[in-house]
């Protein structure tokens, strides 16, 4: 605003002059014209400030309730837990049904809090990385393992191909895993039928090359911009009735870049997903 300012002055000091005759009158046009820009920038600086501090309330607020949520949905999860063991006491399979509807919608509650706290961590910066050197071979093969469970209830392959000389990386192995998590995690939830997920690890130069490819629902050319918004589901999604927050893309992105890397896709409605981002090899 400063340089703006500085430049109409300018400007106006020149023409003032090659058209006005009387250096007094063009004097005041200068001051008159200061003054006003000096109100202007306040307001619009003021405005900012305002918008900036809105902003950090909000991003405090959400971090204390997602964080003062979590122990309380953890308990909740564990008691149900405890009570669907039988060791209380006999379930009977009608009760049992009611307890699996409270397990599920404390899970979905869970979620919604990890990601929430995660997201205000991004905006404020906060987001830590404890970089170790880890294996990406072994991680992803790790998270493909824990998947199985949900992966073969839903009549879903999964086939991994890795190039054999993709070394150890230098990175935070809780935001690599959360990355690749909320991939893996979409690709599977989004096969509505029997599908297969292909997961490829390449180097390439100096980085690393992380593609995930499924035969899901797909995302329909006019949403495909707004992909990496937070709370955004695209509308054929929203019509199978999924579960999800709308978070995993837009904390999914932020993690990426924050460690250097990029993320892309591709995908055509009713056929299928690419997604692949890149780490680079410190």
């Amino acid at each position: 605003m400063g340089i703006i300012t500085i430049a109409i002055i300018s400007a106006t000091y020149a023409i003032g002059i090659r058209y006005i005759n009387e250096p007094e009158v063009v004097i005041l046009i200068i001051l008159i014209l200061s003054v006003i820009l000096l109100i202007i920038t306040f307001i619009i600086t003021q405005s900012f400030e305002r918008l900036v501090e809105a902003n950090r309330l909000k991003s405090e607020f959400v971090s204390i309730v997602s964080h003062q949520l979590r122990s309380p949905l953890s308990n909740i999860r564990w008691a149900i837990e405890l009570l669907m063991s039988g060791r209380l006491g006999k379930i009977e399979e009608a009760q049992l049904d009611y307890f699996r509807i409270l397990k599920d919608n404390s899970s979905r509650m869970s979620e919604l809090a990890r990601d929430l706290l995660i997201v205000s961590r991004i905006e404020q910066g906060k987001l830590p990385l404890n970089v170790q050197h880890i294996s990406l071979v072994g991680l992803i093969k790790g998270l493909i393992a824990d998947f199985q469970p949900f992966v073969q209830a839903s009549n879903i392959e999964i086939v991994f191909e890795s190039d054999d000389n993709i070394p150890d990386i230098l990175t935070d192995p809780s935001q690599v895993k959360l990355i690749i998590e909320n991939l893996l995690d979409n690709a599977v939830r989004y096969i509505k039928e029997k599908g297969k997920v292909e997961i490829k690890l390449k180097r390439k130069d100096d980085s690393l090359v992380f593609q995930i490819k499924d035969n899901g629902v797909g995302i329909p050319q006019t949403d495909q911009k707004y992909i990496f918004q937070k709370f955004f589901r695209s509308s054929n999604i929203l019509k199978h009735q999924t579960q999800g927050t709308g978070l995993g893309l837009f904390i999914t992105k932020a993690i990426a870049e924050k460690m250097g890397g990029e993320i892309k896709f591709k995908s055509e409605e009713n056929k299928g997903t690419i997604f692949w981002f890149t780490f680079p090899i410190k």
